[in-house]
């Protein structure tokens, strides 16, 4: 195939572009009516009471952890396994990250590593823990809160892989990636290859009006117009500076072009999840391509088709010479010059450092057609003849 198969792209349609024109043509191109509309559609989307939309997914962390009022000598433990974003956001603010190792099922944070971690250091040693969704496959967050309350802890989720993903409770019920009945805060990405592109943009949502609020404030300069949160009132044009904040906002045209693309948002997720099936019909039969299968109690977002593969950089190799732009997600974050500086080195997460040796990312996104995908089917069937 002459045409390139990256491992994840944006679908914009004549819908996205028409949204976006209508909101050029406005009078709001940067904060406006639409960043309120996407907030609210967003937030009935997940099942959160709350959304703040943000300037991308990394900002979405740098505020959660200012929220919560990290600080220097604060730690928190995270994944190794996942974007460095997910940690940086707590060195932004001075504190220390701490990594626990991965199921090497799931390839997200193990609950028991952490149970571990938690119980060998005295209490109030750490003070809060991101999980990731890794891929699109949810974390019981049930189990995680429960594990927080014994210990004190906050939790932020790093759900960019999966809106549109739920595990099931204890007692049944979905509970919806990002729907802020566990985590205190979480945090989504609209960088174009996830699931609702919008060139660039984030959301964090959440449950709790205090840390709504709050967010409200930090992504505009630490700014409020709001008198029950001002010391004066000099008239309509006065505002006060409250504490430190940034310009983190997400402008109108953005958040258009996520409305319009929400609304698609389920039958991409259906279309996503008929690519990984017919992945795994191809895969699974053959002992040396291993997809990493979801178990029943969860519905996968599939952000990332992962499978486990001898001879990776080989096969990664092989693949772009035909147009397939296959990827590796991630490096371990602890394996990384700059956290190795701060103490961390190769071997201290083993079984994060094996799933990285084997992992490769194949192409998945709404618009790969099932010709492009026979083709990449084909091609590493082909190479391990």
């Amino acid at each position: 195939m002459k045409k390139a198969i990256p491992y994840g792209r944006q679908h914009v349609t004549q819908s996205d572009i028409d949204a976006v024109i209508e909101t050029m043509q406005s009078d709001y191109l940067t904060t406006g009516p639409k960043v309120g509309e996407f907030e609210e559609r967003f937030a009935a989307y997940v099942g959160s009471k709350y959304a703040v939309a943000v300037a991308n997914g990394t900002a979405a962390l740098h505020l959660c952890a200012m929220a919560l009022n990290v600080k220097p000598g604060d730690k928190v433990i995270t994944s190794p396994i996942t974007f460095a974003a997910s940690a940086n956001c707590v060195r932004y603010c001075g504190g220390e990250v701490v990594f626990s190792d991965i199921d090497e099922a799931t390839i997200l944070l193990d609950i028991e590593k952490v149970r571990r971690l938690l119980e060998a250091a005295p209490r109030g040693t750490y003070q809060g823990m991101i999980p990731v969704d890794f891929a699109g496959y949810p974390v019981d967050m049930e189990a995680f809160r429960k594990l927080a309350d014994e210990y004190g802890l906050w939790i932020i989720e790093d759900a960019c892989h999966a809106p549109g993903g739920y595990f099931f409770d204890s007692v049944g019920q979905i509970q919806r990636c990002g729907n802020g009945n566990f985590a205190d805060l979480a945090i989504f990405s609209f960088h174009p290859v996830k699931h609702i592109a919008c060139g660039e943009g984030g959301m964090i949502t959440t449950s709790d009006r205090k840390l709504y609020e709050r967010l409200l404030v930090l992504r505009t300069h630490g700014i409020t117009r709001n008198p029950e949160q001002m010391q004066e009132n000099h008239g309509g044009w006065y505002y006060e500076m409250i504490e430190l904040g940034y310009n983190y906002r997400m402008p109108d045209i953005l958040c258009a072009m996520g409305i319009s693309q929400l609304q698609r948002a389920n039958e991409n997720m259906k279309r996503r999840h008929a690519i990984a099936q017919r992945y795994n019909h191809a895969f699974t039969p053959h002992s040396h391509i291993r997809p990493y299968l979801p178990s029943d109690d969860v519905f996968h977002a599939y952000h990332l088709y992962i499978v486990a593969i001898q001879h990776r950089k080989e096969l990664y190799d092989a693949l772009r010479v035909e147009g397939i732009y296959a990827q590796v997600h991630y490096i371990p974050v602890h394996t990384l010059p700059y956290y190795q500086e701060l103490g961390y080195q190769k071997g201290d997460f083993p079984l994060a450092e094996n799933y990285y040796e084997y992992c490769l990312s194949l192409p998945m996104y709404p618009s790969l057609t099932d010709e492009e995908q026979d083709f990449v089917i084909e091609r590493v069937l082909q190479f391990f003849q």
